[in-house]
C-alpha cells in the first residue's frame, strides 16, 4: 500500500470537509443507494473568536455535482480540514 492518497473519488459514502480559511464546506452523504446518490453540502463561514462556523446554507447535490464542486474548490486552493462542527444528537427516549 502506498502512502499517497488516491486521486479517484471514494465509491462508498464518506463525510468530508474543505476550507479556504474563511469559508467551510461539509460534504455528507444523505441518500446513497444503487439508483440515487445524493450529498448534503453545508456552507459555513468562519468568524473570528467563534469556535464553530456560522452555518449559511445547505444544498443537496448529486454525487457528480458534489465531485465537481470538490474539484473546483481544490483547484482554487481550498484545503481538506478536520470536522469543524458535529451534527446535532437526537435526544434519548426512555
Amino acid at each position: 500500500m502506498s502512502g499517497r492518497a488516491s486521486k479517484r473519488p471514494p465509491l462508498s459514502p464518506k463525510e468530508a470537509w474543505l476550507s479556504d480559511g474563511r469559508q467551510v464546506l461539509h460534504f455528507r452523504p444523505s441518500r446513497w443507494d444503487r439508483w440515487s446518490q445524493q450529498l448534503e453540502v453545508t456552507v459555513g463561514e468562519l468568524l473570528p473568536g467563534q469556535p464553530v462556523p456560522l452555518l449559511k446554507r445547505r444544498l443537496e447535490l448529486s454525487r457528480e455535482e458534489a465531485l465537481k464542486v470538490w474539484a473546483e474548490k481544490r483547484q482554487q486552493g481550498w484545503q481538506i480540514t478536520e470536522p469543524l462542527w458535529h451534527p446535532p444528537q437526537m435526544p434519548a427516549t426512555d
